[in-house]
């Protein structure tokens, strides 16, 4: 069976569409009316381009589009019959569809008109998929459907779905006029936009922004797609994501049209797996910040920052010189993406080829948990003024993620503890450390094994008396 929605995301214009199932009929008409709308990238930014230049004409095109699809449904019924098929043949089937939505609800809709009966109906619980195409809304029902299907042929497939985030994950960009002193030699080190596939630092004169692919991105997604079908998710604008989209998969390998933004989500301020087409049990997320993902804290691998450019560290507080004001860069091979993607190969393997039960009752989460749990497993943590006196230890971010992590947390030290974190050497908690031959570490030394999944070598991350936080 064909499922409607694939055909839209791939974009095949070849697709078979004579199944007389609702959602082959759907499908019919989606990828019919649509054609290649977004067979490249540039096209869609055209469009956005001609809406702006023609507002004035957008209501009438808008008109336009209904009618064409109105069109396109009643030409795909009478072709369905023979030649000469008789009006009364076309309005049976029109009946039929009628009826096929009253019994089973409207499955989607192109400016609140219903994609298989045409009948024009407003459904608020509807969910906007403008990524797809700007006016096209789907049904709870049909959305459930679509998730079950897309379920089956995903694990059939040996597969799970990845989101990727865009700044500070995969890449780094920064406005042109934000670029320091330090940083201007790099206009010099731009890489060609005709040979996208063969750069990493791009001069964008169109949106005046420069960007920098983090090191290993190529072969991370290459790698990443032998075992999971991958979107972007970005806060930023559509513009900026398609333009991005360009520069990560300038052969549309990896994302077709599965590039969602800022304008998708469903609520302010944050991200939601509704925008993805996938059921949350086979969903991991890559992203550098937590809080957009509320919801979803259970999918996330949580990213080290990328901060190439001296702009992106402000935000955030950072005093010393940038990656390109140093004129270094993170280790190809040993860096943030490389790490992570062994993070998911593991997560792949366990969750296909580790369990004897039947894929459908697996949880992605439930590997995500037991992974997480084996990073710190066997350490038991005591913290040492790394929080205010008073405040409950149990309540603590760094509390929470090592507990996460598989550490053993406690507010005493006695002879089980291994390891003491501080950021003063002068605590009796530390100073009993040293004389125990315990660990003394940092607090970074968990951050570190919550960013890497990994535990870190504890010497990296030792604690002496000028220390700050």
């Amino acid at each position: 069976m064909v499922v409607w929605i694939y055909i839209i995301m791939s974009l095949a214009a070849d697709s078979p569409i004579n199944s007389s199932s609702s959602s082959d009929d759907f499908a019919a008409l989606i990828d019919a009316e649509l054609g290649t709308m977004t067979s490249s990238q540039e096209d869609e930014e055209e469009e956005d381009e001609e809406e702006v230049e023609f507002n004035d004409n957008e209501n009438d095109e808008d008109d336009s589009e209904v009618q064409s699809l109105k069109r396109r449904k009643v030409n795909e019924m009478e072709n369905e019959e023979e030649p000469k098929a008789s009006t009364s043949l076309v309005a049976a089937q029109q009946e039929s569809d009628k009826e096929k939505c009253r019994l089973e609800g409207h499955p989607a809709f192109i400016k609140e008109m219903c994609v298989r009966c045409a009948q024009y109906v407003k459904d608020e619980s509807a969910v906007a998929f403008g990524y797809i195409h700007k006016d096209l809304k789907i049904g709870n029902e049909e959305m459930a459907r679509l998730r079950g299907s897309d379920l089956k042929n995903l694990l059939r497939n040996k597969k799970l779905h990845l989101v990727l985030d865009l700044d500070h994950t995969l890449l780094n960009s920064t406005r042109l006029m934000d670029i320091s002193p330090e940083e201007e030699y790099l206009k010099t080190k731009v890489d060609s936009l005709q040979d996208i596939p063969n750069g990493s630092l791009f001069k964008l004169d169109m949106i005046h922004m420069m960007t920098k692919l983090r090191p290993f991105v190529r072969t991370f997604l290459k790698e990443a797609s032998t075992m999971y079908e991958m979107y972007i998710y970005t806060m930023g604008e559509r513009s900026y994501a398609l333009q991005m989209a360009q520069l990560l998969d300038p052969q549309m390998v990896y994302f077709n049209s599965k590039v969602v933004s800022q304008a998708d989500c469903t609520t302010k301020h944050q991200k939601g797996l509704d925008m993805v087409l996938g059921a949350d049990s086979a969903v991991v997320i890559l992203d550098d910040t937590e809080i957009v993902w509320n919801n979803h804290k259970e999918n996330l691998i949580l990213m080290e920052r990328y901060h190439f450019f001296s702009s992106s560290g402000r935000p955030y507080g950072y005093r010393f010189k940038s990656l390109s004001e140093s004129k270094r860069d993170e280790n190809e091979n040993e860096g943030a993406l490389a790490n992570v993607l062994e993070v998911l190969k593991r997560i792949h393997q366990m969750f296909f080829y580790s369990v004897d039960d039947d894929c459908m009752n697996r949880d992605v989460r439930q590997v995500l948990k037991s992974v997480r749990q084996e990073v710190l497993k066997g350490c038991k943590l005591v913290f040492s003024r790394v929080w205010k006196t008073g405040d409950i230890a149990e309540n603590q971010k760094l509390w929470e993620m090592a507990v996460q992590l598989g550490a053993v947390c406690s507010t005493n030290y006695n002879s089980s503890v291994t390891h003491v974190v501080a950021t003063d050497c002068g605590t009796d908690k530390a100073k009993s450390a040293l004389k125990d031959n315990k660990f003394l570490v940092h607090p970074r030394w968990i951050e570190a094994a919550n960013y890497f999944w990994k535990r870190q070598p504890e010497d990296q991350y030792q604690v002496n008396s000028n220390q700050k936080k």
